[in-house]
């Protein structure tokens, strides 16, 4: 296969989305500067940051938006779904609040997110597994649900979270080159492969 062509890159918007402390800009963070840590400051509204990756024969910029958890940003956080093709939809492992609120944050990813739009849940910190709230079963069993690919993660041991994100940039690519693909439930775009420790679709290892 020729090697992706450097003048010419392919724009994939990405978003994460979830509850204000579950580690999103963390998450960033670790995949674009390999870097980690402990006192990242809350997300006030939107951050972003970029990262160039190769995807078969396409050179592909992730354009990677950063947003607040917190209810007093919602409205920003909602409009920034528009246009996104791939979502990281993340809670804590160790607070169990945050896994139920993903709920909520679906429901808003079908009633603003783009109909091709393509999302990866993470449960992250599972290098806390002492103060585990949310078993790995349950999290399978919700991306189950959702119809959605599943990885556990660990921003802060760099466990699963280049899977992680090259799981949905994939599946997010697919979508801007053939725009309006057939959309799974509720306008949700995506191959339901939520089996093995780490999630499906990149054949992510064990959190």
């Amino acid at each position: 296969m020729a090697a992706a062509d450097d003048t010419l890159t392919t724009p994939v918007k990405l978003l994460t989305i979830g509850n204000s402390g579950v580690g999103k800009s963390c998450l960033i963070l670790r995949y674009t500067s390999n870097k980690f840590s402990t006192s990242y400051i809350t997300t006030i509204g939107i951050d972003f940051k970029n990262k160039v990756i190769d995807i078969g024969d396409k050179r592909v910029t992730l354009d990677i938006w950063d947003t607040a958890g917190q209810e007093r940003f919602q409205t920003i956080t909602l409009s920034y779904l528009r246009g996104a093709k791939g979502i990281m939809l993340v809670y804590d492992i160790t607070d169990r609040t945050s896994y139920e609120q993903t709920r909520n944050w679906m429901r808003n990813i079908r009633s603003h997110g783009d109909e091709d739009v393509n999302v990866v849940l993470v449960g992250n910190k599972v290098d806390l597994e002492s103060k585990r709230k949310v078993t790995y079963e349950e999290g399978v069993a919700l991306a189950k649900e959702f119809g959605v690919e599943f990885f556990e993660v660990s921003a802060r041991k760099d466990t699963n979270v280049k899977e992680s994100f090259r799981c949905l940039a994939e599946k997010a690519l697919k979508a801007v080159l053939v725009p309006k693909s057939t959309g799974g439930a509720g306008g949700v775009k995506i191959d339901d492969k939520s089996k093995g420790k780490g999630g499906g679709c990149c054949g992510g290892g064990s959190g």
